[in-house]
């Protein structure tokens, strides 16, 4: 009887934790989204803007990080892939 009730509580703590890491990935892209079009996801102005950009290589991605300059929100993002090709 202990089991089955371990068990359900075991699995409902890893869905509970699958949930979570699925709406921050939504709320991460729809931040995202914003950004790519130039306007801040907290006060919505356009004025966000790159502050650091990093490359990767060819089989990385590339670390970019945005502010915006009126309410001085910043995030950043893992971009991409790599884009190399082979001969």
């Amino acid at each position: 009887m202990y089991t089955i009730l371990i068990l359900l509580f075991i699995i409902l703590i890893v869905g509970g934790l699958v949930w979570a890491y699925f709406n921050y990935l939504g709320v991460k892209g729809e931040k995202l989204k914003l950004i790519n079009q130039g306007i801040c996801p907290e006060c919505k102005k356009q004025t966000i803007e790159v502050v650091n950009q990093k490359g990767g290589g060819c089989s990385g991605t590339s670390f970019v990080e945005f502010k915006c300059s009126n309410c001085d929100y910043s995030d950043s993002f893992n971009l991409g892939g790599g884009s190399c090709s082979r001969r």
